[in-house]
């Protein structure tokens, strides 16, 4: 693989305190002391509600109460819910237990409150390294970036991530991989964020495959929650593109299935940014161990995911097939920086392949 050519770019570091290890979850009460919290809420949704009230068991007196009321997308009425449930309780700091939709809820909650808060990842989703949060109402999504959401302390125990279902761990992963593998053409792309995206996506690649033949392997499971922080680090750091925009109208026009959307969708917007990315693609595919060419790029994705048996197409999602016309539409609409212009009729082609689960087209074009 060739250096990176780029010498001018910007990297700004953000604080935070990462606790990495097995086991770690038991440590949390002094986590919670190191913040200068002594009545925390404990988020979480209706599922984790058991993993929530075990957290809440080690807190004892440090915890006010537990919340399991986080849904899919942060819809604005469960913010609202969460932030009366923690102004009658006397919280004074929040700590979420989950995938992206409660990290996302407690994002929400801090952002409006300026109160402290502490993440426990039980998925891949890297959310709790981003200073991006978001919410839908009226089957819209709103997002944004702002350091103030960003977690004070994040703990990674992979032990707790042992009992993840398998189709949601292998889709969680793929998102995780969609992160970094966007920020390899970042125009705000540097050194350093480079070199987290392609050791993110290469632990996930590699460990991704043999979990799914040792669901309960620690050290896979440790591979995977330290290759979705890397990727995580990415998403925080750069801007994104066409993957996350598609995935943004998706995901709050329909409300589809956030980990398997991204898995889903990634390998055509690969396609579609091939010719303009090229360098970036190559490197990809190296990355996830293909042949190092940017053409074989998005079709090792989509391979990737068949290997895992997730879903290849929108539909098997619930994705109405009259709705992507009206998502082209919104895909062009505040479009994000993209390394290939977005073309409504090119991106309605894309929306139809991804819908029937065709292998990504790529446009013919320059993939030197």
């Amino acid at each position: 693989m060739s250096c990176i050519r780029q010498r001018s770019f910007v990297y700004s570091q953000f604080a935070g305190r990462v606790v990495f290890s097995a086991g770690a979850v038991r440590d949390v009460a002094a986590e919670v002391r190191r913040l200068g919290c002594r009545r925390v809420l404990v988020l979480s949704t209706p599922e984790q509600r058991g993993l929530a009230e075990s957290v809440r068991e080690q807190l004892a007196e440090l915890a006010v109460g537990l919340h399991d009321g986080a849904q899919m997308h942060v819809p604005v009425g469960v913010v609202r819910d969460a932030q009366a449930v923690a102004t009658q309780l006397g919280a004074d700091g929040f700590i979420t237990v989950g995938g992206g939709s409660t990290t996302g809820l407690g994002k929400m909650l801090t952002l409006e409150s300026g109160l402290p808060l502490l993440v426990i990842p039980t998925t891949y989703a890297g959310s709790e390294v981003t200073p991006l949060y978001g919410t839908t109402q009226d089957k819209a999504k709103t997002t944004g970036k702002n350091p103030a959401v960003l977690p004070k302390t994040v703990i990674y125990d992979p032990e707790l991530t042992l009992d993840l279902p398998l189709p949601v761990s292998l889709a969680s992963g793929m998102n995780a991989i969609a992160h970094a593998a966007e920020g390899l053409y970042a125009a705000d792309l540097n050194p350093v964020i480079r070199l987290m995206a392609l050791e993110g996506i290469s632990a996930l690649a590699r460990a991704l495959p043999a979990l799914r033949d040792a669901p309960r392997d620690i050290g896979l499971r440790a591979d995977c929650l330290y290759g979705a922080w890397l990727c995580g680090m990415v998403l925080a750091n750069v801007g994104m593109g066409l993957h996350h925009k598609a995935c943004h109208v998706l995901g709050g026009s329909f409300a589809l299935p956030h980990a398997e959307m991204h898995a889903v969708m990634l390998p055509h917007a690969l396609a579609y940014n091939a010719s303009a990315a090229a360098p970036a693609l190559a490197s990809l595919s190296v990355a996830l161990g293909g042949s190092g060419k940017a053409g074989d790029a998005p079709g090792e994705v989509f391979a990737l995911l068949d290997l895992l048996r997730l879903p290849t197409a929108l539909s098997a999602l619930g994705m109405p097939e009259d709705g992507l016309d009206r998502a082209a539409r919104r895909m062009v609409e505040r479009p994000y920086p993209n390394p290939r212009p977005l073309e409504q009729a090119r991106l309605r082609t894309l929306l139809d392949d991804a819908f029937h689960g065709r292998p990504p087209r790529i446009d013919v074009g320059s993939l030197s």
